[in-house]
């Protein structure tokens, strides 16, 4: 037996019979298996804690745009996409009052192409095996030079699955089912050491109290964070609700494309997410007068004001949802949480349970995934020899907190902006709206579907399209207004800057500061 196969086994007998690794992280979600497996392949010991390992049901998280394909490569999860019916993304189509734009993904010179065209499996032609090129041997690279990045969305809980079954299969990880409640911290200073958790016992049917110690302890529990407020000051802030519909065999406007629909209701989402299954989002804002009781609460909303909005071939198949829902439908808090600076030693807390921005644009996993990266990048043993050394990681985490700046505030405000844009809560956000609409007609969308896929990472190209949004929004009103009536169109030229500036410079300003 080599001295490596004895090494790993002497880790994995600690972990199992002494609950200690290098490494304990809390959640076995999207960025707690990425982050795991990531470290894992790094020679790390870790234990990955997870308190209900059945498959999640759950309505978000199905939408990975390019660039979380291409950061999923980058970490050897790929493989993930297999097997789970996931569909090709190409872009996106916008309807707005009945008007659509399709926009496709733009090509990015020197971008990697092994996500451009597909894995072995899910496609956007619904077949669980090939691909939608036609080639049917599952070629991670596509060979033509002229392929645009694609995204993939699929049911959350079948990718997580494949992300759990990758980490269970890895040596260098150990993965227990148990329930984390607090952490444990040391006797003489404040550094964490690990968690305490509750483990169910078989024998008794009653969950017992654990522990489990690490030299570095990865908080990654997600939107309903237990740890978050004991580590980050800042608290997420809800303004609406997304209600989830299963559409059966929907007849979409734009096959393998995401579709944002537009209208007098609230933005509604829609995109395939299996062969037969597309998931319709529909937002809700917070005490909507549409969604009270007295209007029939949100089925009423469903089925009065955001139905007859819908494009007439979609219609059918929302009915048939909601009919077949027969309650309200599942739904999830949209949060903003901008992100927190790493300060505790002995633990990080990251994901959702750090940063967390509307799911409009659908770029949560993307962020988490290019996070994994940066964080992997940054703990390398390279780097960091030992991660019981708590100033060095913490170092290593506060280049972590600017350098992700460079695409995670992108996603975050884009996300953010658009909300506002595209609920249009008042009069000079629905001029915004127009005025976004109208700039998508004029054939500008590389840089806008760039920014939103995760591609390009300059904040600076965000500003400028959002500020140029802005003044084609104050060109058509002034135009709609009459250019003579000058007192008037200077008031609302100057109101519709104001309002502009309002939405998105304290937003960037939270999220790059």
């Amino acid at each position: 037996m080599s001295t490596t196969t004895v090494n790993t086994d002497a880790r994995a007998e600690r972990r199992t019979k002494y609950h200690e690794a290098d490494v304990v992280i809390v959640g076995a979600g999207v960025f707690g298996c990425a982050a795991a497996y990531a470290l894992a392949q790094q020679d790390r010991s870790v234990l990955l804690l997870e308190r209900w390992m059945k498959q999640p049901d759950r309505i978000v998280g199905e939408l990975l745009q390019p660039g979380g394909v291409e950061a999923l490569t980058k970490l050897g999860l790929r493989h993930c996409l297999d097997g789970i019916d996931a569909i090709t993304c190409n872009g996106f189509d916008v309807i707005y009052y009945g008007e659509q734009v399709v926009i496709n993904y733009p090509k990015i010179e020197g971008l990697a192409g092994g996500y451009a065209n597909g894995s072995a499996n899910g496609h956007a032609n619904g077949h669980a095996n090939g691909h939608a090129n036609g080639h049917t041997n599952g070629s991670a690279y596509p060979k033509e030079k002229d392929s645009r990045p694609q995204g993939r969305s699929f049911h959350h809980g079948r990718f997580v699955q494949r992300l759990r079954e990758s980490c269970l299969a890895h040596p260098n990880i150990t993965v227990v089912e148990t329930e984390a409640v607090s952490t444990v911290k040391g006797e003489h200073n404040a550094e964490i050491l690990g968690v305490e958790t509750r483990t169910f016992d078989p024998d008794t049917g009653k969950k017992i109290p654990d522990f489990f110690f690490g030299q570095l302890t990865i908080i990654a529990d997600g939107y309903a964070s237990l740890f978050r407020k004991q580590y980050i000051e800042r608290t997420p802030v809800v303004r609406s609700k997304f209600y989830a519909l299963e559409l059966i065999d929907a007849d979409l406007p734009q096959p393998t494309f995401g579709h944002v629909i537009l209208g007098n209701a609230s933005p509604v989402l829609c995109y395939q997410i299996g062969t037969h299954e597309t998931r319709a989002l529909i937002d809700v804002p917070l005490d909507c007068p549409a969604a009270s009781v007295a209007n029939g609460g949100v089925r009423g909303y469903i089925e009065k004001v955001v139905i007859p909005n819908l494009p007439p071939q979609l219609q059918p198949a929302f009915k048939a949802a909601l009919e077949k829902e027969n309650k309200i439908p599942k739904s999830m808090p949209n949060s903003w949480l901008p992100p927190s600076k790493q300060s505790h030693p002995g633990v990080l807390v990251l994901g959702d349970a750090m940063n967390m921005r509307h799911p409009l644009t659908g770029g949560g996993m993307t962020v988490a995934f290019n996070d994994v990266v940066l964080l992997s990048q940054l703990l390398a043993p390279s780097n960091i020899r030992d991660l019981g050394d708590s100033a060095a990681v913490l170092r290593a985490m506060d280049t972590f907190h600017w350098q992700r700046k460079s695409l995670t505030s992108i996603i975050n405000v884009l996300a953010q902006a658009l909300y506002s844009l595209f609920s249009a809560a008042d009069p000079n956000l629905a001029k915004l709206q127009r005025g976004c609409f109208a700039y998508f007609r004029k054939g500008i969308t590389s840089d806008p579907m760039g920014l939103m896929g995760g591609l390009i990472h300059r904040p600076l190209v965000l500003a400028y399209h959002f500020f140029s949004v802005a003044f084609l929004a104050i060109w058509i009103d002034a135009k709609s207004t009459g250019l003579w009536n000058i007192p008037v169109v200077l008031f609302n030229s100057i109101s519709l800057l104001w309002t502009a500036c309002v939405v998105f410079l304290p937003v960037m300003y939270k999220e790059v500061f």
